[in-house]
């Protein structure tokens, strides 16, 4: 189930509607991640320089240069860090068109379904916030568990792939109940869900690539809840059958 999910989510990754989504996540998470280099180099650049003169206004002429390399560098040490900002960054932009994708993979492969309904906007805004928040707290968790001997690597794919299962496999849920019947759903199939989560914190875990990972685990995650209801509803005519 969970690799025949993951498969159909690739498949439909380059699709014409996958790259619109695509392009527009991008290009929104270049345009704020340049928004806040330039800021961060104004401020630099106008407040601290010109604090630094007035405190030590007697500074040698070859110190005026070593401001200059100064702020050289520190230009291309948060162009640095902001380079491990493009997951998340591109994680709560990709929040705000997560129905977009749905909404292809359930009119494109369920046809015969009736589609789910998008979230409004005001709780669009906060899932893609909540990303977010879950991206960044998953990395700093297993950051931390990085410098515990003999976990490492296998700290980071557990902790993400608890996160990132859960948030999107709710996200899919939601579009058609409840939050309180998602996470009901979710708690359920925890084991199933967990795996689906592991495999999308290795799509995260490859460069460049995981520039993809909101759409790809958005589209898994649909298919994973598809999947999940028609084996339920499966086993509960099932059950019926059994006891009439």
């Amino acid at each position: 189930m969970i690799f025949d999910a993951a498969r159909a989510a690739i498949s439909r990754l380059f699709s014409r509607e996958f790259r619109s989504v695509f392009f527009k996540t991008l290009g929104l998470t270049l345009l704020v991640l340049v928004g806040v280099w330039l800021g961060a180099k104004e401020l630099f650049e106008y407040i601290a320089l010109p604090w630094l003169d007035a405190f030590f206004p007697d500074l040698p002429s070859w110190l005026g240069w070593m401001s200059f390399v100064a702020l050289i560098a520190a230009g291309l040490g948060l162009a640095a860090g902001l380079s491990l900002l493009i997951g998340p960054v591109t994680a709560v932009i990709a929040g705000l068109f997560l129905d977009d994708v749905a909404e292809v993979v359930e009119k494109e492969d369920y046809p015969q379904d009736a589609p789910g309904k998008a979230l409004p906007l005001g709780a669009a805004i906060a899932t893609s916030i909540k990303f977010f928040g879950v991206i960044i707290l998953g990395n700093i968790v297993a950051l931390f568990l990085l410098l515990v001997p003999g976990i490492n690597i296998l700290a980071f794919f557990l902790v993400n792939g608890y996160l990132l299962g859960r948030e999107f496999f709710e996200f899919a849920a939601m579009r058609f109940r409840s939050e309180p019947e998602a996470k009901a759903l979710r708690r359920r199939h925890a084991g199933t869900i967990f795996l689906a989560g592991l495999v999308i914190a290795g799509f995260l875990a490859v460069p460049v690539l995981n520039l993809l990972t909101p759409l790809f685990a958005a589209a898994m995650m649909v298919h994973l809840h598809k999947m999940i209801s028609q084996e339920d509803a499966a086993r509960a005519v099932q059950g019926s059958a059994q006891n009439g």
